[in-house]
């Protein structure tokens, strides 16, 4: 028989605690003060033309094409027109915040780190025998066989064997550093020797290294970055303060 319950702020306050989501909880009350205070303390005004667009970039994302929609989901999300149109506004504040603070750093930043923005093209093929690795890795050397021959007979998975063990574009950071330090030191294209793993030994052929140039998406990027680390930092410095009523 179903039954009728009532839940109560007071509920709701407990279950977080018992979540163990109150560490994250504060750390975006205090995050969202401080986003609050720093822009007021910098100057930065937001334009009633800037909130309607961020907006409906919001909605867009959400999927809520029309007004019905938008009601529903603030209604399953306990939330009035309000806080919406405050959600909107912290959104924008905090993206206007982060190019007031590292627009001018994002350039420099990009250069002393190039490294990090390293790409790879690769095709690999794991496998448990190191002997079975370098008798593979001479045959390919000696035109006995083909990578993709290679990858055919030993990869598992069937979707990556079909691709010839093609990994795709793949970031520096992403990949393991043992990997990562025989990878980047290649010549392109090149096939490596046999390297030694905890998860097994790997035989891979580098295609291509690609470095990324600074557009408009990797500049957004690496300001976000900065940003978020910088947000982090200030608040945790706070945190640690923090007291609950």
């Amino acid at each position: 028989m179903s039954q009728l319950i009532t839940i109560t702020k007071e509920d709701i306050i407990h279950q977080i605690k018992l979540s163990g989501k109150i560490p994250e909880i504060i750390e975006q009350i205090v995050q969202r003060k401080i986003i609050q205070n720093i822009a007021i303390e910098v100057g930065i005004k937001v334009e009633v033309g800037e909130l309607q667009k961020t907006a409906d970039q919001m909605r867009l994302v959400k999927q809520l094409t029309n007004a019905e929609d938008t009601l529903v989901w603030l209604k399953k999300h306990s939330l009035s027109l309000d806080d919406f149109e405050e959600i909107v506004y912290t959104t924008l504040l905090s993206a206007k915040l982060a190019n007031h603070l590292f627009a001018d750093k994002v350039e420099s930043y990009f250069y002393e780190h190039q490294l990090d923005y390293l790409n790879v093209v690769m095709h690999e093929v794991m496998l448990d025998d190191e002997d079975l690795a370098w008798e593979l890795f001479y045959a390919v050397k000696e035109g006995e066989k083909s990578f993709y021959d290679i990858a055919h007979k030993y990869i598992q998975d069937v979707e990556l064997r079909r691709k010839g063990g093609y990994r795709g574009v793949i970031r520096r950071k992403t990949l393991n550093p043992d990997i990562s330090a025989a990878v980047f030191a290649a010549k392109p294209p090149q096939l490596l020797k046999p390297i030694v793993t905890g998860e097994g030994v790997y035989l891979i052929f580098v295609e291509e290294i690609i470095q990324r140039q600074l557009d408009e998406k990797l500049h957004l990027e690496i300001a976000a970055h900065l940003y978020y680390e910088w947000l982090k930092a200030q608040s945790e410095e706070i945190e640690s303060h923090v007291q609950l009523d």
